[in-house]
């Protein structure tokens, strides 16, 4: 068999397994960006020793154990507490005066997963003394990861780096402030989380999410295909206010999609973006 054929057969296969995926369990992988997938299966693939992706599949479809484990490796879970310090020295600049100018605003953190950049902007909504007039809504798909983001516990020996990205964005304090430390980790403190709902929600599958002041999901559309990055740019276009902003991971843009026109650049090094006014959703 030659190495056209063989790849050609590779592809079906992980096409199948992602078919079984969603039908079987409803997740949706499908329009995911096909080599960031093909690496997570080989990835668990060599781990499990199947011979090929049909294994793989026959498992999923007969073992949700095994589905639950393959479904961490599917989740985007790379992250880090105030990844990107000039973001979210920005964001305090040029996003914060405008929700100052609202009595109340919401803000929403698609695709949160293990909730470091939620705690991160809870904190700067705290020292900009926001945290009661902002309700915040963390989303993400994967149940355990969201678990994680609950409960708002992260290893000690990535605190030097957390803390280094802190004060680089502008902290106003001593990152200590903001958490309890216990042997290996650290919690978040509990009063961060005060005005956070944490919440399932498939970017892929669901629906427009209330109407946002702000949005952020950063480093996550680079995942998906063309198609599926334009499905949820229109629902993120549907979700915010005229007026409100959209704030993309640092390789994302808005540039060649179908609701570029729709948003005003704000600061193109950041990918902040903001709805136009005179909007309407395509």
């Amino acid at each position: 068999m030659n190495d056209t054929v063989t790849i050609e057969n590779e592809r079906l296969e992980i096409q199948l397994l992602l078919e079984a995926i969603y039908l079987k369990y409803g997740y949706d992988f499908r329009s995911y960006a096909f080599t960031h997938t093909k690496r997570r299966l080989e990835h668990r693939r060599s781990l499990e020793d199947f011979q090929n992706f049909s294994e793989m599949q026959h498992r999923v479809i007969y073992d949700e154990a095994f589905f639950n484990t393959l479904l961490l490796d599917l989740s985007i879970n790379v992250t880090e507490m105030f990844r990107d310090p000039w973001f979210y020295k920005r964001v305090r600049e040029v996003v914060f005066p405008h929700l100052k100018t609202y009595p109340f605003a919401k803000v929403w953190h698609a695709g949160c997963s293990a909730g470091q950049e939620v705690y991160s902007m809870c904190i700067l909504l705290e020292e900009e003394n926001m945290e009661d007039r902002v309700q915040v809504y963390a989303t993400d798909f994967n149940e355990l990861i969201l678990q994680k983001a609950k409960d708002g516990i992260y290893p000690m020996d990535l605190v030097r780096e957390y803390t280094s990205n802190y004060q680089k964005a502008g902290g106003l304090h001593s990152f200590s402030n903001y958490y309890m430390a216990d042997y290996d980790n650290v919690i978040m403190k509990r009063s961060l989380k005060e005005n956070v709902l944490f919440s399932s929600h498939n970017l892929v599958t669901d629906g427009v999410f209330g109407e946002m002041n702000v949005i952020f999901c950063r480093n996550v559309l680079i995942y998906f295909n063309r198609e599926l990055q334009n499905r949820v740019l229109n629902l993120f276009l549907d979700s915010l206010c005229p007026g409100g902003f959209l704030c993309l991971g640092s390789k994302e843009s808005l540039r060649f999609s179908n609701v570029a026109d729709q948003f005003e650049v704000v600061s193109e090094r950041e990918k902040i973006y903001r709805k136009k006014r005179s909007s309407s959703a395509s």
